[in-house]
Protein backbone atom coordinates (compact mmCIF):
# COMPACT_ATOMS: atom_id res chain seq x y z
CA UNK A 1 0.00 0.00 0.00
CA UNK A 2 1.28 3.45 -0.91
CA UNK A 3 1.69 6.53 1.91
CA UNK A 4 -1.51 8.26 -0.02
CA UNK A 5 -3.41 5.07 0.09
CA UNK A 6 -2.56 4.51 3.67
CA UNK A 7 -3.54 8.08 4.26
CA UNK A 8 -6.69 7.83 2.51
CA UNK A 9 -7.33 4.94 4.42
CA UNK A 10 -7.07 6.30 7.99
CA UNK A 11 -3.86 5.90 9.14
CA UNK A 12 -2.49 8.62 11.63
CA UNK A 13 1.28 7.18 11.22
CA UNK A 14 1.01 7.27 7.49
CA UNK A 15 -0.59 10.79 7.94
CA UNK A 16 2.28 11.78 10.63
CA UNK A 17 4.88 10.69 8.04
CA UNK A 18 3.48 12.51 5.54
CA UNK A 19 3.17 15.44 7.19
CA UNK A 20 7.14 15.42 8.01
CA UNK A 21 7.71 14.74 4.63
CA UNK A 22 5.99 17.92 3.54
CA UNK A 23 7.32 20.08 5.84
CA UNK A 24 11.01 19.13 4.95
CA UNK A 25 9.86 19.45 1.31
CA UNK A 26 11.29 16.17 0.08
CA UNK A 27 10.39 14.87 -3.13
CA UNK A 28 8.75 11.49 -1.53
CA UNK A 29 5.79 14.51 0.49
CA UNK A 30 5.13 16.37 -2.54
CA UNK A 31 5.05 13.38 -4.78
CA UNK A 32 2.23 12.09 -2.36
CA UNK A 33 0.79 15.41 -1.84
CA UNK A 34 0.34 15.36 -5.81
CA UNK A 35 -1.49 12.12 -5.72
CA UNK A 36 -4.14 13.36 -2.97
CA UNK A 37 -4.67 16.99 -4.53
CA UNK A 38 -7.68 15.44 -6.45
CA UNK A 39 -9.21 14.21 -2.88
CA UNK A 40 -8.93 18.25 -1.16
CA UNK A 41 -11.41 21.05 -1.13
CA UNK A 42 -13.90 20.02 1.05
CA UNK A 43 -12.28 20.96 4.74
CA UNK A 44 -13.15 24.25 6.26
CA UNK A 45 -10.25 26.20 6.94
CA UNK A 46 -10.15 28.69 9.58
CA UNK A 47 -7.35 30.80 11.09
CA UNK A 48 -6.88 31.91 14.36
CA UNK A 49 -4.15 35.43 14.61
CA UNK A 50 -3.77 37.76 17.22
CA UNK A 51 -1.06 39.32 19.28
CA UNK A 52 0.70 36.90 21.83
CA UNK A 53 -0.97 36.84 24.74
CA UNK A 54 -4.72 36.97 23.70
CA UNK A 55 -5.01 33.14 24.35
CA UNK A 56 -4.81 32.00 20.77
CA UNK A 57 -4.21 28.42 21.75
CA UNK A 58 -6.96 28.17 24.60
CA UNK A 59 -9.22 29.50 22.38
CA UNK A 60 -8.47 26.91 19.33
CA UNK A 61 -8.04 23.85 22.12
CA UNK A 62 -12.18 24.78 23.14
CA UNK A 63 -13.11 25.58 19.57
CA UNK A 64 -12.02 22.03 18.16
CA UNK A 65 -13.70 20.27 21.87
CA UNK A 66 -17.06 21.98 20.86
CA UNK A 67 -17.07 21.21 17.23
CA UNK A 68 -16.64 17.56 18.18
CA UNK A 69 -18.77 17.26 20.76
CA UNK A 70 -21.63 19.64 18.82
CA UNK A 71 -20.67 18.63 14.94
CA UNK A 72 -19.17 15.75 15.50
CA UNK A 73 -17.07 16.53 12.57
CA UNK A 74 -13.19 15.27 12.75
CA UNK A 75 -11.22 18.40 13.54
CA UNK A 76 -7.28 18.89 12.52
CA UNK A 77 -5.11 21.48 14.07
CA UNK A 78 -2.03 23.16 12.51
CA UNK A 79 -0.50 25.20 15.53
CA UNK A 80 2.36 27.18 13.85
CA UNK A 81 4.96 28.00 16.99
CA UNK A 82 8.58 30.24 17.66
CA UNK A 83 11.51 28.28 15.97
CA UNK A 84 13.41 27.20 18.75
CA UNK A 85 17.10 29.48 18.13
CA UNK A 86 18.51 25.77 19.17
CA UNK A 87 17.02 22.84 17.52
CA UNK A 88 14.94 24.73 14.63
CA UNK A 89 12.07 23.03 15.17
CA UNK A 90 8.84 24.25 17.18
CA UNK A 91 8.40 25.10 20.71
CA UNK A 92 5.47 22.96 20.95
CA UNK A 93 4.03 25.30 23.95
CA UNK A 94 0.76 25.10 21.66
CA UNK A 95 0.39 20.84 22.63
CA UNK A 96 0.97 21.94 26.63
CA UNK A 97 -2.92 24.18 26.46
CA UNK A 98 -4.22 21.06 23.94
CA UNK A 99 -4.15 18.03 26.30
CA UNK A 100 -7.86 17.72 26.83
CA UNK A 101 -8.22 16.78 22.95
CA UNK A 102 -5.34 14.13 23.46
CA UNK A 103 -7.35 10.77 22.87
CA UNK A 104 -9.83 11.56 20.05
CA UNK A 105 -8.80 9.72 17.29
CA UNK A 106 -10.90 12.18 15.30
CA UNK A 107 -8.26 15.16 16.47
CA UNK A 108 -4.85 15.41 15.03
CA UNK A 109 -2.75 18.15 16.38
CA UNK A 110 0.25 19.02 14.13
CA UNK A 111 2.89 21.89 15.96
CA UNK A 112 5.09 23.62 13.01
CA UNK A 113 8.12 25.68 13.30
CA UNK A 114 7.42 28.87 11.60
CA UNK A 115 11.31 28.74 10.93
CA UNK A 116 11.56 32.19 10.15
CA UNK A 117 8.41 32.95 7.90
CA UNK A 118 7.54 36.44 8.69
CA UNK A 119 3.65 35.87 8.02
CA UNK A 120 2.96 34.29 11.04
CA UNK A 121 2.98 31.29 9.18
CA UNK A 122 5.14 28.28 7.83
CA UNK A 123 6.11 27.67 4.18
CA UNK A 124 4.46 24.43 4.68
CA UNK A 125 1.08 25.17 6.37
CA UNK A 126 -0.49 25.19 2.77
CA UNK A 127 0.78 22.12 1.88
CA UNK A 128 -0.06 20.62 5.89
CA UNK A 129 -3.50 22.16 5.48
CA UNK A 130 -3.98 20.34 1.99
CA UNK A 131 -2.86 17.11 3.49
CA UNK A 132 -5.47 17.10 6.43
CA UNK A 133 -8.21 18.15 3.63
CA UNK A 134 -7.66 14.82 1.39
CA UNK A 135 -7.40 13.07 4.80
CA UNK A 136 -10.72 13.83 5.87
CA UNK A 137 -10.97 16.00 8.55
CA UNK A 138 -13.33 18.66 8.04
CA UNK A 139 -12.61 21.42 9.76
CA UNK A 140 -8.92 22.48 10.09
CA UNK A 141 -7.65 25.35 12.66
CA UNK A 142 -4.90 27.30 11.60
CA UNK A 143 -3.35 29.06 14.69
CA UNK A 144 -0.41 31.53 14.05
CA UNK A 145 2.75 32.30 15.85
CA UNK A 146 1.39 35.11 17.18
CA UNK A 147 3.62 37.79 15.97
CA UNK A 148 1.37 40.96 15.96
CA UNK A 149 2.03 42.71 12.69
CA UNK A 150 2.65 40.48 10.19
CA UNK A 151 0.27 37.86 10.34
CA UNK A 152 -1.17 38.90 7.47
CA UNK A 153 -1.02 35.79 5.24
CA UNK A 154 -3.47 33.51 7.30
CA UNK A 155 -6.23 35.89 5.58
CA UNK A 156 -4.49 34.05 1.66
CA UNK A 157 -4.80 30.67 3.55
CA UNK A 158 -8.00 30.70 5.29
CA UNK A 159 -11.96 30.21 4.35
CA UNK A 160 -12.54 32.54 7.94
CA UNK A 161 -10.15 34.69 10.10
CA UNK A 162 -10.68 35.26 13.48
CA UNK A 163 -8.72 38.09 14.99
CA UNK A 164 -8.01 37.39 18.45
CA UNK A 165 -7.91 40.41 21.06
CA UNK A 166 -7.73 40.88 25.02
CA UNK A 167 -8.31 43.21 27.19
CA UNK A 168 -5.66 44.96 29.08
CA UNK A 169 -2.72 44.58 27.20
CA UNK A 170 -1.83 48.03 27.54
CA UNK A 171 -3.49 49.86 24.04
CA UNK A 172 -6.90 49.39 23.23
CA UNK A 173 -6.51 49.99 19.75
CA UNK A 174 -3.12 47.84 19.33
CA UNK A 175 -5.07 45.54 16.40
CA UNK A 176 -5.59 48.81 14.38
CA UNK A 177 -1.82 49.55 14.70
CA UNK A 178 -1.06 46.25 14.02
CA UNK A 179 -2.31 46.69 10.91
CA UNK A 180 -4.41 42.81 11.47
CA UNK A 181 -8.02 44.23 11.55
CA UNK A 182 -8.77 44.57 8.40
CA UNK A 183 -8.33 41.07 7.88
CA UNK A 184 -10.74 39.82 10.48
CA UNK A 185 -13.91 38.13 9.53
CA UNK A 186 -14.83 37.58 13.22
CA UNK A 187 -13.40 39.67 16.03
CA UNK A 188 -13.37 37.58 19.52
CA UNK A 189 -12.07 39.48 22.54
CA UNK A 190 -10.92 36.67 24.73
CA UNK A 191 -10.38 37.16 28.55
CA UNK A 192 -13.85 38.87 28.68
CA UNK A 193 -13.96 38.98 32.12
CA UNK A 194 -10.88 41.14 32.38
CA UNK A 195 -10.95 44.44 33.11
CA UNK A 196 -10.79 46.86 30.25
CA UNK A 197 -13.47 44.45 27.71
CA UNK A 198 -15.61 47.46 27.51
CA UNK A 199 -12.83 49.83 25.86
CA UNK A 200 -11.32 47.22 23.87
CA UNK A 201 -14.74 46.73 22.28
CA UNK A 202 -15.87 50.54 22.10
CA UNK A 203 -12.74 50.97 20.12
CA UNK A 204 -13.02 47.75 17.97
CA UNK A 205 -16.64 48.93 16.81
CA UNK A 206 -15.46 52.31 16.12
CA UNK A 207 -12.95 51.03 14.10
CA UNK A 208 -15.75 48.92 12.39
CA UNK A 209 -17.97 51.66 11.91
CA UNK A 210 -14.98 53.47 9.69
CA UNK A 211 -14.53 50.04 7.69
CA UNK A 212 -18.18 49.99 7.03
CA UNK A 213 -19.87 52.62 7.08
CA UNK A 214 -23.75 52.83 7.49
CA UNK A 215 -26.81 55.51 7.24
CA UNK A 216 -27.09 56.92 10.79
CA UNK A 217 -30.48 58.54 11.80
CA UNK A 218 -30.60 60.32 14.48
CA UNK A 219 -32.96 62.96 16.24
CA UNK A 220 -32.42 66.76 15.68
CA UNK A 221 -34.83 69.43 17.37
CA UNK A 222 -37.49 66.68 17.35
CA UNK A 223 -37.00 65.80 13.93
CA UNK A 224 -35.50 62.53 12.00
CA UNK A 225 -32.58 63.32 9.72
CA UNK A 226 -30.35 61.73 7.78
CA UNK A 227 -26.56 62.10 8.22
CA UNK A 228 -24.61 63.14 4.90
CA UNK A 229 -21.92 61.14 3.12
CA UNK A 230 -23.11 57.45 4.64
CA UNK A 231 -24.10 55.41 2.57
CA UNK A 232 -25.99 51.84 2.92
CA UNK A 233 -23.49 49.11 3.25
CA UNK A 234 -23.22 46.23 0.34
CA UNK A 235 -26.17 43.49 1.34
CA UNK A 236 -23.54 40.82 0.13
CA UNK A 237 -20.90 42.53 2.22
CA UNK A 238 -19.71 40.42 5.58
CA UNK A 239 -19.76 43.16 8.81
CA UNK A 240 -17.64 40.92 10.83
CA UNK A 241 -19.07 40.70 14.38
CA UNK A 242 -17.64 41.13 17.80
CA UNK A 243 -17.96 38.39 20.14
CA UNK A 244 -16.68 38.01 23.94
CA UNK A 245 -15.15 34.63 25.16
CA UNK A 246 -13.69 33.35 28.07
CA UNK A 247 -11.74 30.40 26.74
CA UNK A 248 -10.01 29.00 29.57
CA UNK A 249 -13.89 28.38 30.51
CA UNK A 250 -15.60 27.57 27.61
CA UNK A 251 -17.76 30.79 27.53
CA UNK A 252 -18.83 32.13 24.75
CA UNK A 253 -17.49 29.65 22.58
CA UNK A 254 -20.56 27.81 20.96
CA UNK A 255 -21.72 31.38 19.80
CA UNK A 256 -18.15 31.45 18.01
CA UNK A 257 -18.68 28.18 16.44
CA UNK A 258 -22.54 29.42 15.69
CA UNK A 259 -20.69 32.86 14.24
CA UNK A 260 -18.44 30.64 11.84
CA UNK A 261 -20.71 28.76 10.64
CA UNK A 262 -22.87 31.88 9.37
CA UNK A 263 -19.85 32.74 7.43
CA UNK A 264 -19.48 29.51 5.96
CA UNK A 265 -23.17 29.72 4.51
CA UNK A 266 -22.19 33.33 3.58
CA UNK A 267 -19.41 32.78 1.63
CA UNK A 268 -21.10 30.09 -0.09
CA UNK A 269 -24.28 31.53 -0.45
CA UNK A 270 -21.85 34.92 -2.22
CA UNK A 271 -19.63 32.32 -4.01
CA UNK A 272 -17.10 34.40 -2.00
CA UNK A 273 -15.81 30.62 -1.08
CA UNK A 274 -15.37 29.85 -4.79
CA UNK A 275 -13.25 33.04 -5.04
CA UNK A 276 -11.48 32.71 -2.39
CA UNK A 277 -10.26 29.09 -2.86
CA UNK A 278 -9.11 30.54 -6.10
CA UNK A 279 -6.96 33.33 -4.59
CA UNK A 280 -5.73 30.95 -2.31
CA UNK A 281 -4.92 28.56 -4.41
CA UNK A 282 -3.29 31.64 -6.72
CA UNK A 283 -1.13 32.89 -4.09
CA UNK A 284 0.36 29.34 -2.98
CA UNK A 285 1.22 28.62 -6.80
CA UNK A 286 2.86 32.23 -7.08
CA UNK A 287 4.93 31.73 -3.54
CA UNK A 288 6.16 28.12 -5.08
CA UNK A 289 7.17 29.88 -8.63
CA UNK A 290 9.16 32.45 -6.61
CA UNK A 291 10.61 30.19 -4.73
CA UNK A 292 11.66 27.75 -7.22
CA UNK A 293 13.04 30.58 -9.52
CA UNK A 294 15.01 32.11 -6.37
CA UNK A 295 16.71 28.89 -6.26
CA UNK A 296 17.25 28.24 -9.89
CA UNK A 297 18.80 31.39 -9.74
CA UNK A 298 21.03 31.13 -7.08
CA UNK A 299 21.76 27.48 -8.29
CA UNK A 300 22.82 29.48 -11.34
CA UNK A 301 25.72 32.20 -9.68
CA UNK A 302 28.47 30.54 -8.33
CA UNK A 303 28.80 31.56 -4.26
CA UNK A 304 32.13 33.86 -5.24
CA UNK A 305 30.38 35.60 -8.19
CA UNK A 306 27.67 36.06 -5.72
CA UNK A 307 30.02 37.06 -2.79
CA UNK A 308 31.84 39.72 -5.16
CA UNK A 309 29.30 41.38 -6.11
CA UNK A 310 27.45 41.71 -2.68
CA UNK A 311 31.41 43.35 -1.29
CA UNK A 312 30.75 45.26 -4.29
CA UNK A 313 27.22 46.71 -2.64
CA UNK A 314 28.76 46.93 0.67
CA UNK A 315 31.48 49.08 -0.55
CA UNK A 316 28.77 51.28 -1.66
CA UNK A 317 30.35 50.47 -5.31
CA UNK A 318 27.09 49.71 -7.03
CA UNK A 319 23.61 50.08 -5.50
CA UNK A 320 21.40 46.88 -5.04
CA UNK A 321 19.66 47.57 -7.87
CA UNK A 322 22.77 47.64 -10.06
CA UNK A 323 23.83 44.54 -8.19
CA UNK A 324 20.14 42.46 -8.95
CA UNK A 325 20.66 43.64 -12.78
CA UNK A 326 24.10 42.26 -13.15
CA UNK A 327 23.59 39.00 -11.15
CA UNK A 328 20.45 38.47 -13.40
CA UNK A 329 22.14 39.05 -16.69
CA UNK A 330 24.78 36.22 -16.29
CA UNK A 331 26.75 37.35 -12.74
CA UNK A 332 30.58 38.27 -13.02
CA UNK A 333 32.90 38.76 -16.10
Amino acid sequence: MTLADSVLSGSRLALSRLLTQVENGTVEGYTTLNLLFPNTGQAHLIGVTGAPGTGKSSLVNQLALQYRKRTKKRVAVIAVDPTSPFTGGAFLGDRVRMRDLSGDPDVFIRSMASRGSLGGLSHATAAAAQVFDAAGFEIILIETVGAGQAEVDIARLAHTTLVVEAPGLGDDIQAIKAGILEIADILVINKADHDGVENTERALRGMLELAHPVKRVFSHHGKLETLEGASEPDLESWIPPILRTIATEGTGVIELIEHIEQHAHHLRQTGDWQRRERSRLENELNTLIQDALAERFRSGISVECYQQVLAEVVDRKVSPWQAMKVLLNGGCT
